[in-house]
């Protein structure tokens, strides 16, 4: 199943959808892909039989604006999955792999207020001047649960979509100096989308751990990043088995992966310099394709000036 949540131009109510051969079968209103969750699927199931067979409107997906598919998530986590990012960013840094990042699956919370989806702009935060993209998948948590195993977590989610984890890399620099970031480097701007892949749709590209799917990021059509999903070290049932350790994770929880190999300028610029590689600037286009997830595009727009606290 592949599902989308959109707007009309004459209903600004955010409406769910079935994609059926590249139209929109669209769900009776108030039903969200949030409320589909909780199960193990069969609320999902059951409403895609109804909007195949019994749509409220069949609607052609580029008459409608795309949101995120989850716009307002209950939390999001984003961890730090891909080895390759890890070791060629801590290599440049003149440090090793730290062994922990073997043993612990680690993330931050970002911030669920600032969820956007395709074609919406994103707004530069105010004092960054070293703005960045990254490219990643997110897993939005399909069934609740605590202290869940690896297997249990992977039943668990309901489906995959395109991640952009925007980062203000000064303004994250700064931060991560006091040992509490990213806190303002991270929290204005995270894209999801276009669409909500569930599992099954998936299962032929299964490799081990993860999924064998094609990942690459472009910015004004240039292609900057390229990398495979089957490429991460920690899969996505063990990152919500981490993240539910002595505690609970719920449906409508969006567990990010963290960037791929190449998967953002910071770690380009590293190896490659920053002529070759600038920082985002307004007026840029990125896009961020994961191969059968779709294509994430975001426009760049100056943001607000900085206003001082004191």
């Amino acid at each position: 199943m592949r599902w989308v949540t959109f707007q009309q131009a004459e209903n600004p109510d955010e409406r769910a959808g079935l994609l059926v051969d590249g139209r929109i079968h669209v769900c009776r209103p108030g039903i969200t892909l949030l409320s589909l969750l909780g199960d193990d699927g069969e609320r999902l199931a059951a409403a895609a039989d109804t909007a195949r067979r019994d749509p409220q409107d069949v609607v052609d997906l580029e008459a409608v604006q795309v949101r995120a598919p989850i716009p307002h998530p209950t939390t999001v986590r984003d961890f730090y999955a891909f080895e390759q990012h890890v070791r060629t960013a801590r290599q440049r840094r003149g440090l090793e792999m730290d062994p922990d990042w073997y043993e612990l699956h680690v993330f931050y919370f970002s911030n669920p207020y600032a969820i956007g989806g395709p074609d919406e702009v994103v707004r530069i935060p105010p004092g960054c001047a070293e703005m960045d993209y990254e490219l990643e998948v997110a897993a939005v948590v399909g069934m609740g649960g605590a202290d869940l195993d690896p297997d249990a977590a992977q039943r668990n989610i309901a489906g995959y979509c395109v991640m952009n984890d925007w980062s203000a890399r000064d303004v994250q620099r700064r931060e991560m100096k006091l040992s509490m970031g990213p806190v303002k480097g991270k929290d204005f701007a995270t894209s999801i989308g276009p669409m909500l892949v569930t599992p099954d749709e998936l299962e032929d590209v299964r490799r081990d751990r993860s999924l064998d799917l094609a990942m690459t990021a472009s910015v004004n059509g240039v292609e900057y990043s390229r990398a495979s999903l089957a490429d991460i070290y920690w899969s996505f049932g063990e990152m919500l088995a981490y993240a539910s350790r002595g505690t609970r994770v719920e449906p409508g929880d969006v567990i990010g992966s963290g960037t791929c190999g190449t998967g953002c300028i910071l770690e380009l610029s590293m190896v490659h310099g920053h002529d070759r590689y600038p920082w985002l600037q307004p007026g840029d286009v990125v896009e961020l394709s994961v191969e059968r997830l779709g294509t994430l595009r975001n426009r760049i727009v100056a943001g607000g000036p900085l206003q001082p606290l004191r």
